[in-house]
């Protein structure tokens, strides 16, 4: 077989590409069931603890605030990114064969991908917000309108998912040589290292909207911190217990999620080889599992406000009770 008959045949079978198949999958026949329950346990935490903060937050009108409403959306968010993993892992547990339809691997990595860019906007949007609450106390009301706000929110929505849309697309055309993942989900780069010829359009789109994604919510984070702490030397001591109390949850999202994120950018770009299989695998759901289930927690714990509605519930649950 010469050369051009070589290329003829990878074309035909890469036109041919229905599915894909998940290698990182192990034999589990024993603990299937067991796997499953854990693995369900948790996405149903997740759905409960952040479906109950979305609405206590659009039920009481005390906390229709900006900042509320900018942790309305991070929990909208953490639904959305998890929904985009658990139902499909879910489904491979129970399967003997793991594969996917090409169809939905496209549609998992527009999930997956757009979830960790506008993770990353609104932790940025409510950096800012804190900024100006802690900064500019008495002229917050004036900065951070209603209006303000709203525009806040769509942008760090809007902007991700039109980002991932030419991105997904950029992808759909290309003619591939396989069709193994060497992982759980779909995702950008895995399927970028499956095409035949020539990915440097791909790779450096991804490669861009990663950077200016993590770039400008970086560079709006570490500005807002460093005047907050500026404010906090300066100010009285009401002012820096203000600070703790409100940045404390933010900081350990941000630090958390960063995490995450940054094993998955290392994992797809350099060889991991040397990490464990399990351990890489752990490492890879973090941000998709850790980051839903710790932001609801946290920012509920945290919020007094929160507390108090929470409190005043359960005293209420308990009168009809008795």
């Amino acid at each position: 077989m010469n050369v051009s008959q070589a290329k003829r045949r990878i074309m035909v079978n890469s036109t041919q590409m229905t599915y894909f198949t998940f290698t990182a999958y192990f034999d589990s026949s024993h603990f299937q069931y067991l796997y499953f329950l854990f693995v369900m346990s948790l996405y149903v935490l997740i759905i409960c603890a952040n479906l109950v903060l979305i609405v206590v937050i659009c039920v009481n009108r005390s906390l229709h605030e900006p900042m509320y409403m900018f942790l309305c959306s991070l929990f909208v968010n953490e639904l959305y990114g998890s929904t985009g993993l658990f139902p499909l892992l879910l489904l491979q547990i129970l399967s003997d064969i793991h594969t996917v339809s090409t169809s939905f691997c496209f549609l998992q990595i527009f999930c997956v991908h757009s979830y960790g860019c506008v993770e990353f906007s609104n932790l940025a949007v409510m950096s800012y917000d804190r900024y100006l609450a802690i900064c500019y106390p008495l002229q917050y009301n004036t900065r951070m309108t209603f209006n303000k706000v709203v525009v806040l929110i769509s942008l760090s929505w809007l902007l991700p998912l039109l980002a991932l849309g030419v991105l997904v697309s950029l992808i759909g055309p290309l003619q591939l040589c396989g069709n193994v993942i060497n992982k759980l989900y779909c995702d950008y780069y895995s399927i970028v290292k499956l095409a035949c010829y020539d990915t440097t359009v791909q790779n450096i789109s991804g490669l861009t909207c990663a950077s200016v994604t993590v770039l400008y919510a970086l560079s709006l984070i570490f500005y807002s911190y460093i005047k907050i702490l500026i404010v906090c030397f300066s100010g009285s001591k009401q002012t820096r217990q203000k600070a703790v109390s409100t940045c404390t949850p933010h900081l350990a999202s941000l630090l958390n999620f960063s995490f995450g994120g940054l094993f998955e950018i290392i994992q797809n770009r350099f060889n991991m080889n040397s990490v464990p299989n399990m351990l890489r695998i752990i490492l890879s759901l973090h941000f998709l599992t850790c980051q839903p289930l710790l932001n609801p927690v946290m920012y509920g714990l945290n919020m007094s406000k929160i507390r108090n509605i929470f409190k005043s519930l359960a005293q209420c649950g308990r009168k009809v009770c008795l």
